[in-house]
């Protein structure tokens, strides 16, 4: 406890007894006490009033400054659109480029502007909305003019304008038309590699930043890599080659315009890397000006439909070579061996026959060459049921494809449930099993890999994959002199193209009506081919949606008349491009004529 203050006495004894010894008057020692003892009372008091009045002023002064704060803020910032938002969510604007493999831009972002109103700053609405529609011709001038003469206090207008419309805009002297900061995305080769790219869209925005989200395609499948503020802006580096992916577009346009396809696709894959180098499927799109999912008709009549990865055919008698080169991996036959191929084969209500008439016998290598369906389905009774399904799903053709795109999960094989005998022999050539382009370019780089699995991807890989070892080397090598052979001898002999060698398959299948059954005069013709023959490096798979070449007097829809002749200019177009040397067949000695010099 503090000690309790002393309290000086009015009237002290010792100094009144003084006073009265030397005759003064004691009463005065009293009021001169009692005057001092005002003035400390008073004083104290004062000080007491001054704190609590600094206080009071201070405390007075924080609410002022905090409230005219706040009023500041918001003379000084614009009202953004109301939104929906998580809270202590912010908006990401800086994303990622998006590369080739040479580092060239498939993906940039370009700083722009959005238009908006604050009807109640405005001046003349009417003439705005007017002068609004005459810049941007798909705008509704008496909705802005309702919208600008309401209770309305915001309104969006165009999310991104270019350099040009703002500046018109501007002309039009409107105080209350203002434009808000931000970035787009750009995509500067415009439709090129549209569907790898898939597009972008804005997520969360605001009058001063706008979150760009990956729509389809690579751009949402790294969505999250692209926005991550932890990459520092580093960009997405793809496997494609910009320069080859042109190419291929514009020779598979030619092509399928050419044969009168209402659409198309390309695959070109490293055989040893997976590695994508392009992919194709037409019709395409602008990613600048992606168009809205259809709200009718047939998925793949949409240009946004990508027939790579999500379309499922059944891809005909490409799938012959599996077959062979599973039954020759399995020691049950050789290229040489002879095979009863009598027909039809009946089961049940169904019959199994050739194109044309080969005969009662042919060897593994001419069925191959010549494209046999009754020798095929003999091949698959060899190899059995259980052990063909097994094969093709090493293969990856019961499963969606691993590539990196958010589209590749819709891309589901149809595949029998009940395998029976039927199954496995109408399967060998290619009939009721359905997969994409990309499922049978992997099964092929697996054939043109020595055997090894091979499985698809879009990002740059360090060097070869080392996958499991799903057909024997030496199957593989049979497989592709086989496939050498179809193009030599035997239905692809339209790829024979000079300076560089080519092994592929034919398939031409028949599509299936929505109520069941085959359409009789609508195909789906592919072929599957590798290069250079004789060590292969590259797969191409070609397919063409109702393709017909009308050169003749009949139409011809098979792959040999169809997508063979457009994958061979396609090779003969990218070959170089890719690096590889024409091979030039050396000259007999009597063509030889030395010279001096």
């Amino acid at each position: 406890m503090s000690a309790p203050s002393l309290r000086i006495p009015l009237r002290p004894l010792a100094r009144i007894l003084d006073a009265r010894q030397r005759g003064e008057n004691p009463d005065a020692i009293e009021k001169e006490n009692l005057r001092l003892r005002h003035e400390e009372m008073r004083d104290r008091a004062r000080i007491r009033a001054e704190g609590r009045i600094v206080l009071l002023g201070a405390m007075f002064a924080l609410a002022f400054a905090t409230i005219g704060l706040k009023m500041w803020v918001v003379a000084e910032s614009e009202p953004a659109e109301p939104r929906t938002s998580i809270a202590g969510s912010s908006i990401v604007a800086q994303r990622g480029d998006i590369l080739d493999r040479h580092g060239r831009v498939l993906a940039t972002n370009l700083d722009t502007f959005a238009l908006y109103a604050h009807p109640h700053q405005m001046v003349e609405p009417e003439r705005a909305a007017q002068e609004l529609a005459s810049i941007f011709p798909d705008l509704d001038q008496d909705r802005l003019t309702r919208d600008f003469t309401g209770k309305r206090r915001f309104v969006w207008i165009r999310r991104k304008i270019s350099p040009e419309q703002r500046q018109a805009v501007h002309d039009i002297g409107e105080p209350g038309l203002l434009f808000g900061p931000r970035e787009m995305r750009l995509y500067p080769n415009g439709a090129l590699a549209a569907h790898i790219l898939g597009g972008a869209s804005y997520g969360e925005e605001g009058v001063h930043a706008a979150e760009i989200k990956g729509t389809a395609g690579v751009e949402r499948e790294f969505n999250d890599f692209l926005t991550d503020p932890a990459n520092g802006g580093k960009p997405l580096q793809l496997s494609i080659d910009l320069t080859v992916q042109a190419a291929a577009e514009q020779m598979l346009y030619g092509g399928m315009r050419l044969m009168n396809a209402k659409g198309a696709a390309s695959v070109l894959m490293d055989a040893k890397t997976g590695e994508i180098i392009s992919m194709v499927s037409l019709p395409d799109f602008d990613p600048n000006d992606r168009p809205g999912l259809p709200t009718e008709g047939h998925p793949d009549d949409s240009p946004l439909f990508n027939r790579a990865v999500q379309g499922v055919y059944e891809l005909g008698s490409t799938f012959k070579i599996f077959a062979a080169a599973q039954a020759i991996d399995l020691g049950l036959v050789k290229p040489e061996t002879i095979v009863d191929i009598k027909g039809p084969i009946r089961w049940g209500r169904h019959s199994i026959r050739d194109f044309h008439n080969y005969g009662k016998e042919l060897s593994v290598a001419d069925i191959i060459i010549k494209s046999s369906n009754i020798g095929s389905a003999r091949l698959a009774e060899m190899i059995g049921n259980d052990l063909q399904k097994q094969f093709l799903g090493q293969l990856g053709l019961f499963e969606p494809t691993p590539v990196e795109m958010v589209e590749a999960p819709s891309g589901q094989p149809l595949v029998q449930k009940n395998w029976t005998d039927l199954t496995a022999m109408t399967v060998s050539y290619g009939h009721g099993i359905s997969v994409s382009p990309l499922h049978l370019a992997a099964a092929y780089a697996t054939i043109a890999n020595d055997g090894k699995r091979v499985r698809p991807t879009l990002l740059v890989q360090d060097g070869p994959q080392d996958g499991p070892q799903v057909l024997s080397y030496a199957a593989a090598l049979q497989a592709q002199d086989l496939l050498r052979l179809v193009v030599s001898e035997g239905t692809a002999s339209f790829a024979r193209i000079d300076h560089y060698s080519v092994g592929g398959k034919t398939g031409t299948a028949d599509k299936p009506k929505p109520t069941g059954g085959y359409y009789k005069d609508k195909t789906i013709s592919t072929f599957a081919s590798m290069f250079p023959a004789h060590d292969p490096q590259y797969v191409l798979i070609v397919t063409l949606d109702e393709g017909v070449e009308t050169s003749g007097s009949e139409p011809r829809r098979t792959a040999g008349w169809t997508a063979v002749p457009v994958a061979a200019e396609m090779i003969t177009r990218i070959a170089p491009l890719l690096g590889l040397r024409p091979e030039i067949a050396p000259a007999t000695l009597a063509d030889i004529t030395l010279t001096s010099q």
